[in-house]
């Protein structure tokens, strides 16, 4: 279940195991957000075809910003095939654009190192960039996921 939001518009510290429906119902409220959506739909059916099992959800998609940028996520690699993985989700190159281009949002190796702090992105992506605070994400099961 996921929980409301904090005062600050995040999710609690933690991380939220949600349903594909759960995500769309909670954060698809406006348009521009069931684009975001549907991209991050795309991405999550690209990873799941290549073996991935878990899909963490963040940025200001899951916060209460009506119009968010767009979504960050980060994907565990554990019994992906590299050469099933879309080419795409491979490539950081000017910024991410081309992810950004054909899934509206930035994806990255959950394990990878985000920053020179040694967090990888799975930690990294439960901090406020802005405060340093714990912030909530949520977690997608690709395994059960259609």
């Amino acid at each position: 279940m996921i929980p409301d939001f904090a005062e600050n518009g995040n999710l609690p510290p933690g991380c939220y195991t949600a349903s594909w429906g759960e995500i769309v119902d909670r954060f698809g409220f406006t348009p521009h957000r069931m684009t975001l959506a549907g991209g991050l739909r795309a991405a999550a059916f690209a990873l799941q075809s290549a073996g991935c099992r878990r899909l963490y959800v963040n940025g200001s998609f899951t916060t209460a910003i009506r119009i968010p940028g767009d979504f960050d996520a980060c994907w565990d690699t554990q019994g992906v095939d590299p050469n099933r993985l879309d080419p795409v989700l491979k490539s950081f190159a000017n910024g991410r654009a081309a992810q950004k281009a054909k899934y509206f949002g930035e994806l990255f190796p959950a394990g990878f190192l985000a920053n020179l702090s040694g967090r990888t992105y799975l930690q990294f992506f439960q901090l406020d960039k802005h405060t340093g605070e714990a912030k909530g994400i949520l977690l997608l099961d690709l395994r059960s996921f259609s």
